[in-house]
């Protein structure tokens, strides 16, 4: 008996001393920590609630979606179009008298209606849109994430860029900030918020898979590669048509860009959307509300850029050695002859900014107005200089240029008065009452005093105001469409701003 209790008493020590190295050893805090390990800082528990300021880690996008939805607004539009005559074979007859012909009847077509959105950019209703959204539109609708509904003013347009700025008359709106777009990287977690496809409020994520796109859309709408403005920052957020104009925001709610294209071959999403930077959308829409067009700043050169060339003119310039924009020609009296730039430099900065290619000289330069004072840095035989610039205006001084179609047109212009519209047959138009030696008119058409100017570019003209916002629209080639008071027929002119 005393041997069974004797071995009772061992077992049970044994466990005891078991139980004792496993709760120090075993289940201790010091080995088995979750996201702790007293020797090291760099473990810690992974957080589902916080947003990473730095960007590394996880990212909550649920405070900038919230916020970006209710400054996010659905824009619609509605395009009258011109009644179509429907004349009779028959001629102007006895017979055409009792049957509806001769002149024909008119016949009125609905009117055009579209979609697109906006981002809302102050608190007392300032928005910025695309261009292409508004354009030629003949009533603005904007309508809140509440369903608020307003009529909106556009203010501006300019199709260089493809931004546009409108207004509405309320107040105490919630807005975005702008941020940063130079400093947005390749990875970074982005939301693209807009009313796609005619759809409520839609929010959809993505991150940066490219910056600086140059993808030639904007040069095919005015026509002109030298005041084009493209620099676009490529996501593979979903942006489908409707998406046109909303807001592309970073994981801190911040407007990094305005949502405007997207490849495809079908015309809906397929992995790829563009959007124009914020820092563009700032400089471009503060213009527009201070000024009513867009102030450019010229450099005066022309280019050549890794993206351009071909191999062999890789390799013939240095572009395969060196990241920057190989000076071809540099013009006469330009910024840049003043800066002490030569054909055969290799531009690599405009102030702090590293310029690598074409977009990004095009984009930097879309951020300064004439007058304004920086940098630029070249290489020249290898060794790297800095020259002094002021930035030139389209005409070659530093001068704000005005939104003034008569200087512009080189013209004295004035309006019809209603009496004048009736006896003409017309519903308005600009009159050119003087044509100025050396102005863009005398030199380029051989339009006369007196045409009365109803139509640009196939949109109709009814007074100076409407001249002036399609002259400021960033477009170069115009076509003036018209009549001679008691001449019968349409006259077209071509003209040419730059």
């Amino acid at each position: 008996m005393k041997k069974i209790a004797g071995i009772i008493l061992i077992a049970f020590l044994t466990s005891l001393i078991t139980f004792a190295v496993a709760k120090n050893y075993i289940y201790s805090d010091h080995v088995f920590s979750l996201g702790h390990d007293s020797n090291s800082s760099d473990y810690k528990l992974a957080s589902y609630t916080e947003p990473s300021p730095d960007g590394g880690g996880y990212v909550s996008l649920e405070d900038a979606a919230e916020r970006a939805s209710k400054a996010v607004v659905h824009i619609k539009t509605e395009r009258k179009i011109t009644p179509t005559q429907n004349r009779s074979p028959f001629g102007d007859d006895l017979f055409d008298q009792f049957f509806g012909g001769g002149r024909g009847q008119l016949f009125q077509q609905p009117p055009q209606q579209g979609s697109g959105s906006g981002v809302i950019i102050s608190n007392d209703g300032y928005i910025v849109t695309n261009n292409h959204v508004v354009d030629g539109a003949d009533e603005v609708t904007v309508v809140m994430n509440n369903r608020k509904t307003l009529i909106a003013k556009v203010i501006a347009k300019d199709a260089a860029t493809d931004l546009a700025v409108l207004k509405v008359e309320d107040v105490n709106l919630p807005y975005l900030s702008f941020g940063n777009s130079d400093d947005t990287k390749l990875g970074q977690w982005v939301l693209a918020v807009g009313y796609p496809l005619s759809l409520e409020t839609t929010v959809t994520a993505g991150i940066i898979s490219a910056k600086y796109r140059n993808i030639g859309i904007n040069q095919s709408k005015t026509g002109n590669n030298n005041s084009a403005v493209e620099s676009f920052i490529q996501t593979d957020a979903a942006v489908n048509p409707g998406n046109s104009g909303g807001a592309l925001v970073n994981a801190r709610g911040e407007l990094i860009g305005i949502n405007s294209a997207i490849a495809s071959p079908t015309g809906s999403y397929a992995g790829y959307s563009f959007a124009i930077p914020s820092n563009i959308v700032r400089k471009v829409t503060n213009d527009m509300v201070k000024y009513g067009n867009v102030q450019r700043a010229f450099l005066g050169v022309i280019f050549v850029d890794s993206k351009t060339a071909d191999p062999k003119e890789l390799n013939t310039l240095g572009l395969d050695k060196v990241d920057g924009v190989y000076v071809k020609e540099v013009n006469k009296q330009s910024a840049a002859e003043s800066a002490g730039l030569k054909p055969g430099d290799i531009i690599t900065k405009i102030g702090d900014r590293d310029i690598k290619n074409g977009p990004q000289l095009s984009e930097q330069m879309a951020q300064y107005r004439p007058g304004d004072k920086t940098t630029v840095t070249f290489i020249r035989a290898g060794i790297f200089s800095t020259g002094n610039v002021i930035f030139k205006n389209h005409i070659g001084n530093m001068d704000i240029v005005k939104n003034d179609a008569n200087g512009q047109l080189g013209a004295s212009l004035k309006e019809l008065s209603k009496a004048e519209c009736k006896q003409y047959g017309i519903l308005g138009g600009v009159q050119i009452s003087g044509i100025k030696p050396g102005g863009l008119l005398a030199k380029q058409t051989r339009i006369k005093n007196s045409f009365i100017i109803t139509q640009i570019n196939d949109e109709p003209i009814e007074s100076i105001e409407e001249l002036n916002k399609i002259l400021a629209s960033g477009e170069n080639d115009f076509q003036l469409g018209g009549m001679y008071p008691n001449i019968q027929g349409i006259y077209y002119y071509i003209l040419r701003l730059n």
